[in-house]
């Protein structure tokens, strides 16, 4: 037994979505996130028909958005005959619950569509084991008006609760059941895992990190010369994939894994541990970055600090800048008095400032174009290199 899809995501299934600007956020991050969002629906399966913001100093209690917000949204929908709404920012179960009375369409947070996009795309045991984990535990304070498809343990001798024991404490029981079970099994998993990567020896391990969707499948074929699934969506990868790698005469392991993004659910983060195991463990970060994005600094911010959620925020890293072949920029009119953005920078401009203030190697690539590859594998090198005879000081003649 496990959670019901919220939705089925076809084709020609269509939402909208919602964000609130407070003070914490301008109009321009606002429709970033909005922007992510629809990438995040496209994802899923569901066609974006409009956005909605609203600036609001605090959420509504009951329904986040303001009354009149709620209609405008209500009269769109029913005209243009949506199927699903998506809220930006995490609702309550009773926040959920009004809007769903209210709008009589299906309510997604941004949480729950990033677990629905998880369980799409997990393909092995484990993944679904992990995603399957995750959902159980957001939805467990959202069970009432949600687990109607849950068997119901009726009232009567012989069981726990007694006779008139209420329906959705029943529920909750089923659930937390079904929370053990699912953690039992990924103990095992974990331990299994831990003793693959004990046998692997003692290669230097290295490790693609970054936030979803900026190519780091496509390095990891790069540098391994394989052939790992990639493609342009969010969340292509959720299973760890281990190649050995050869540079010159050096080898080692190189990891890539899920991607992280915004908001990430605390929910995905420790079902995922074992999975994320291989970034705590490895020796070396290769940090990738989309420079082609205008808020890639925001998503370098986000990956630094998953990566000092999970414990791994202190290792030797490699900052490696790719689809340098999609960059574009506007330059300014020598008469533009307003502020220089992230729009006006050229490439150069980027590389001078980044390349300056980093302590670790910086580098600017494409891995789609095979652009600057043999400065990125020489700079792999060097660094395993330095770390192999740090372990292995008596091999040195290999060098």
């Amino acid at each position: 037994m496990k959670p019901e899809p919220l939705t089925t995501a076809l084709p020609e299934h269509t939402c909208v979505l919602i964000g609130v600007i407070n003070k914490f956020q301008d109009d321009s991050a606002s429709k970033e996130y909005l922007d992510e969002l629809a990438f995040l629906a496209e994802t899923y399966g569901l066609k974006t028909k409009k956005t909605f913001t609203q600036k609001l100093e605090r959420p509504d209690k009951s329904t986040f958005i303001g009354k009149g917000k709620v209609e405008e949204v209500k009269a769109f929908v029913v005209e243009n005959k949506v199927d699903v709404i998506i809220f930006d920012d995490e609702l309550s179960p009773s926040q959920q619950r009004n809007l769903e009375k209210i709008l009589g369409k299906k309510i997604l947070d941004r949480t729950t569509l990033i677990l629905e996009i998880f369980e799409q795309r997990a393909q092995t045991a484990h993944a679904k084991t992990q995603v399957q984990l995750a959902q159980y535990q957001y939805m467990l304070p959202r069970l009432t008006g949600m687990w109607t498809h849950l068997e119901r343990q009726r009232g009567g001798t012989g069981t726990r609760g007694g006779a008139g024991e209420k329906e959705i404490e029943t529920d909750r029981r089923i659930v937390r059941d079904k929370i053990a079970a699912l953690k039992d099994r990924l103990r095992e998993i974990d331990k299994q895992m831990a003793t693959q990567r004990k046998n692997r020896g003692e290669l230097i391990r290295v490790a693609l990190v970054g936030y979803t969707n900026v190519g780091k499948s496509t390095v990891m074929n790069l540098l391994s010369k394989s052939n790992v699934f990639a493609e342009n969506k969010l969340f292509a990868t959720l299973d760890t994939t281990v190649r050995k790698v050869t540079i010159e005469n050096l080898f080692f392991l190189l990891s890539d894994t899920v991607g992280f993004i915004r908001k990430l659910p605390t929910q995905l983060v420790e079902s995922f541990k074992s999975t994320l195991d291989e970034v705590r463990e490895a020796d070396l970060l290769i940090h990738v970055v989309d420079i082609s994005h205008k808020n890639f600094e925001e998503h370098i911010n986000v990956v630094k600090q998953t990566l000092q959620d999970i414990g791994a925020g202190d290792k030797p890293c490699i900052l490696v800048f790719n689809k340098i072949d999609i960059f574009s920029y506007t330059p300014k009119d020598e008469d533009d008095l307003t502020p220089t953005t992230r729009d006006n920078l050229s490439l150069q401009d980027i590389k001078n400032t980044w390349m300056k203030s980093l302590n670790n190697p910086c580098l600017f690539i494409s891995a789609q174009n095979k652009e600057n590859i043999e400065e990125f594998r020489s700079t792999i090198y060097k660094l395993v290199k330095e770390m192999h005879l740090k372990r292995y000081p008596y091999n040195n003649l290999l060098y």
